[in-house]
Order: structure tokens, then sequence, then C-alpha cells
């Protein structure tokens, strides 16, 4: 439909793949929408598609205010474009076309500090704001994402209704709810990047360790991770895992997987995540340990010299004897274990981080209700999540996953297996530091008592940083060196 009979419900500018599967999925729930784009062929493209997909109450403009004054007030304007320098060009084009009252959403992958400078400059042409973390890739652009709008309350009533019905559909509700002020939807959107480098480098793991210690084909993979997807881990990431292994090269034998280049890509928000983590204070070591592998993977020439030296030097590959008298079936059942526990500790770090940022910057998330929109649509959707929900709903001011009685139980069951799994993998060479980092931070947090008395004891040394006691109050100051003498002095004369 080229010319729209009546104002359009909402707006959307930015036809990428996305930003087309957006407006789609919106005109397919019943609201008429607007779409722009500078290049106009997509514009062409989008409306063609919507007449293609069921004639479609989807309309075309070539003009920001065109755009503009075809949607009803107060307007709300949708802006998938790549994020920094053009979110701030689409907005200066649009934003001089829009009246007081009238709302931007930005669906795209945003620094929150950017969302939170945006919401004060278009404030001052009286306009409102939303960033908008959207989860779920192209397919669930189109057939319902996950949704993290913060920002304006106010933008975010004028279409609930819209992002209700546009949302992945649930037992509970839709996969969207308002998360909070300032930029809290760009920051949980980038949390839950930063949990999804976590899940994907942990399932990585468990196929290198079923592979080559366990020697398992890929059709055999692809069966354990689809029985897999009928237990405790049923996810996205475990179904899609499942069929990557069954998928045959079609430019020459074998399967695909063998024949990907291993070096994996990234965008930023895994390592934006890492860097709020180190900024708050926050332990998130298994996040962490999948940005480093990420950045490992790159060094693919590298790697491949590091083999060849250190084989030279010696080194034998201890795979191939570790292999011949594993027992395949308790190896299969020990993985899944633990996955499952080191799943439990990256996802407790993530929730742990946002809390931080929660009390930092006053937003009062309702973790219990992040861990429901999750739950479908976006890339770590997982059964697991509603689990994660319930105890948030038990407990709201719950420390870590970690201590909810639950996944307290699930943990100390699955950690025997855990633990074998990670021996095997050192023993065997096979870097496991996902799984290996997860169950650091177990054993970490588990202990009521650690050794960072002694570095304390050295920061005092070196520094005068004083110390605490266990046994009364205060800060003490030791001159560690003059008390070392004497007591060496007090040796000797025994002596």
């Amino acid at each position: 439909m080229e010319v729209s009979p009546a104002l359009s419900r909402i707006g959307l500018a930015g036809l990428a793949v996305m930003g087309q599967n957006l407006a789609l999925n919106v005109a397919e729930k019943g609201f008429p929408i607007s779409v722009y784009n500078r290049t106009t062929s997509k514009v062409d493209e989008t409306v063609q598609r919507a007449q293609d997909e069921g004639q479609l109450p989807l309309f075309g403009h070539y003009t920001p205010r065109e755009f503009v004054l075809s949607i009803k007030r107060p307007r709300s304007v949708v802006i998938l474009v790549k994020a920094g320098s053009p979110v701030d060009q689409t907005i200066a084009a649009l934003s001089d076309h829009m009246e007081p009252g009238d709302c931007i959403i930005d669906g795209g992958n945003e620094w929150y500090e950017n969302t939170e400078r945006r919401i004060q400059e278009v404030s001052n042409k009286g306009l409102l704001y939303l960033g908008m973390g959207v989860s779920g890739g192209e397919e669930g652009a189109r057939n319902g994402p996950s949704l993290m709008p913060g920002g304006s309350h106010q933008a975010y009533s004028n279409i609930q209704d819209i992002l209700e019905k546009v949302a992945a559909q649930v037992e509970d509700g839709p996969c969207v709810t308002y998360i909070g002020e300032g930029g809290s939807g760009n920051f949980v959107k980038m949390v839950h990047n930063g949990i999804e480098y976590g899940d994907m480098q942990l399932i990585s793991e468990a196929y290198d360790v079923l592979k080559h210690v366990g020697g398992l084909s890929n059709d055999e993979l692809a069966e354990i991770f689809a029985e897999w997807n009928r237990g405790e881990l049923e996810s996205f990431l475990i179904e899609i895992t499942s069929d990557i292994f069954r998928v045959k090269d079609d430019l020459s034998d074998g399967f695909l997987v063998d024949k990907i280049l291993d070096k994996t890509g990234m965008k930023g928000t895994g390592k934006w995540t890492v860097q709020q983590a180190a900024e708050l204070s926050v332990a998130a070591p298994t996040i962490a340990a999948s940005l480093d592998c990420r950045y490992l993977s790159g060094l693919k020439e590298e790697r491949e010299n590091a083999a060849e030296v250190l084989k030279e030097a010696g080194l034998k590959e201890e795979v191939g004897s570790l292999a011949k008298g594993i027992d395949k079936k308790r190896l299969i059942d020990d993985v899944r274990q633990a996955l499952y526990a080191s799943k439990i500790c990256s996802y407790a770090q993530g929730m742990n981080l946002l809390r931080a940022k929660s009390v930092e910057k006053g937003w009062n998330l309702n973790f219990g209700e992040l861990a429901r929109i999750w739950k479908g649509g976006c890339i770590i959707r997982a059964v697991f999540l509603d689990r994660i929900k319930k105890a948030y709903q038990r407990n709201p001011n719950l420390a870590s996953l970690v201590v909810d009685p639950e996944f307290a139980r699930e943990m100390v069951q699955r950690q025997a297996a855990w633990r074998r799994v990670v021996g095997l993998a050192i023993s065997a060479g096979i870097s496991t530091p996902g799984m290996c980092a997860s169950l650091a931070y177990f054993d970490t947090y588990r202990r009521a008592r650690l050794p960072a008395n002694l570095v304390q004891a050295q920061r005092d040394l070196f520094g005068a940083h004083t110390y605490e006691r266990i046994d009364r109050p205060g800060s003490f100051h030791t001159e560690w060196k003059k008390s070392a003498q004497k007591s060496n002095a007090g040796v000797g004369a025994l002596n």
C-alpha cells in the first residue's frame, strides 16, 4: 500500500532486515504503520513484502517530513539504525518535524549512556524517549521478540498495547515489560548479550569435550543435544546446536560445522558487559572467559604456530590415551550436569551485575520480571529462566542464584560430575575456560574464609594500606619488616 487512507498508529525508520521484520510484525498485529528509510529502495522492498505477506497495513514514505506527519499524535517513532552517530543523525532528521509529547524509540544495541544523553537532548524539544533492547534476531523481530524498553514511562504507556501484541508470548504473558528509567532497557539488553556469550562458550566447551575426549560423531552430537533439549537444558541455543550438527556441507563431503573457520566475531556488547562488571566490582568470570576465548580464537595463525612449536618442544597430545578407556554414557551425563551447573553460575553473575547497576542508578529493576520476559523470543530463552523467575519471586533480595535453596541443591547434586568433566578436560589438555571459571566462582563464593588475608597483609607491607582483624574492630597497620626481623632475631637466639 503506497498511500495511507488515515494516519498510522506508529512509525518505524531504518529498514534493514531487523527493521523490516519488526515493521511487518506490527502491521500483522493490526496496527497501521508508516515506514521510512534514507535509501528509497528499502522502502519499496518493505511495502512489497507487506503486500506479499498478507496485504498488511504498512505504508511507505520517502521524506522525514512526510513520514512523521503520516503518524497519529502523540507520535511514536521506532528507529532501527546502526548504534552511535547514525542514531543521532536519524533523530536530528526526524525531530525537526515532531511536536512536544511525541516519542522516539531506539531499538538498537546502544550503549546505555548514549540513551541517557539523548533523553536529555530531545527533552529540550518536549519529546519523550525510550531505549529499547530487542532480542531474537531476524526471526524474533518478525514473529515475536523479547523487548526491553527503558526511559519515559509515558512513552511506554503510549505504545504498551502494540508492544504487548508484537512481543513473543509465553504462558505468563507477553515478553515485554517496562524496565525502568534512563538507559536501563539498553543496559539489561547488554547484560542479556553478555549472558548469551557465556552460554555459547559453555556449549562449545561441552562440544569440545564430547568430540575429542568422548570421540562422538556429529550424528551422535546432534542426538545428544536434541535429547538435552527435552530436559532441564531445554533452550533455543541447545536446540539450534542440535540442528547445526545435522547440516551436511553442500560444497564438499562431510558436515558443514567442520568446515567453518574457528574464529568468532563480536560486536561489542560482551566487552561492555565485562567492562561494566569491572567498574562495579562485580565478579563475572564466566562472561569474561567467553570474551577472552573470542579474542584468542582470532589469533588463528599464532595458535597454529604455537601448536607446531610446542609439539617440537616435546608436548604430547593426551586426548587419544584418555579417550580409549572412557565410559561414553557416563561422560555424556557428566557433561550435561557440568553444563547446567556452569550455566547457573553464569546467570548468577549476570543478575548480580544488573543488581549492582540498579542500586547505583536507582532503577529498581525487577529481576523475576526480567527472567520472565527472557523466557520467549530472545536468544537466551530457556525453560530454566522460569526457575530463575520463581527464585526471585521467593526472595526479591536474593544475594545470588547460587544460594537459592532449589538452585543450591542442584549445584550440590551436580558438583561431582562438574569436577570430573573439568578434571578430565585439564588432563586431556582441552581448555574449558567457561566451565573452569564457573567452578572457581562457585568454589570461591561458597568458602567462608579465603586466602585474601595474605593478599591484604602483602598490601599493608608494601603500601601501608592497613587491614581489619577478625577478632576486633578497627583498622590496623603493622611494620612487617621490623616484626619479621625481630622474629628472626628471636629464632636465632633460641638456636
